[in-house]
């Protein structure tokens, strides 16, 4: 009886895995990287807007690559963006006093990712807070756009180049599971 007993358990819990649905999931990188020109003469703790150029995603090509689709996405998190000036070589971020960054795409409301509030002056590279907004509508679009709101504390001389680095965290279900 207990032989009989121990193999219709050990058959339940067989029977109970195989059917249960089971997710296989997938955590990746991406990156992208654009430029924003901060204009010579900006005016002085007056707030102004700058835009990056619209940055393609490759998305679907990247999703692709890690085993998923838009579909399966779960979400996807800024976790790191970086601004680093490249132009004119000795310039710092004395100049600025805040910054915040937008992310827009077409057919979606702006959302404010990152911020700087307390900007130091004397480095030519700041890493901004990020918000933990889920952002993944903007990312499986096929291309985004930043808008970065500036306040500077100086006239600038000369137009000033910056890169923008962002990292997302991406969580996803894998295809076929």
């Amino acid at each position: 009886m207990i032989k009989k007993l121990g193999l219709l358990v050990t058959a339940l819990v067989i029977f109970g895995l195989a059917s249960c649905d089971l997710n296989e999931y997938t955590q990746f990188d991406m990156e992208f990287t654009t430029s924003v020109t901060v204009p010579a003469s900006s005016g002085i703790t007056l707030p102004f807007d700058l835009f990056t150029p619209k940055t393609t995603t490759n998305a679907t090509t990247t999703f692709g690559n890690n085993d998923t689709n838009k579909e399966l996405i779960q979400e996807i998190i800024l976790t790191k963006m970086t601004m680093d000036i490249t132009a004119p070589g000795d310039r710092d971020f004395d100049f600025l006093e805040e910054i915040r960054i937008f992310i827009n795409a077409d057919g979606l409301s702006e959302l404010e990712i990152a911020s700087k509030t307390s900007v130091p002056a004397d480095v030519d590279m700041i890493t901004l807070e990020v918000n933990a907004n889920d952002i993944k509508e903007y990312i499986k679009a096929d291309k985004f756009q930043l808008r970065v709101k500036t306040i500077t504390d100086e006239v600038l001389n000369s137009d000033v180049e910056i890169e923008v680095y962002t990292k997302f965290a991406v969580d996803a279900e894998v295809l076929g599971v």
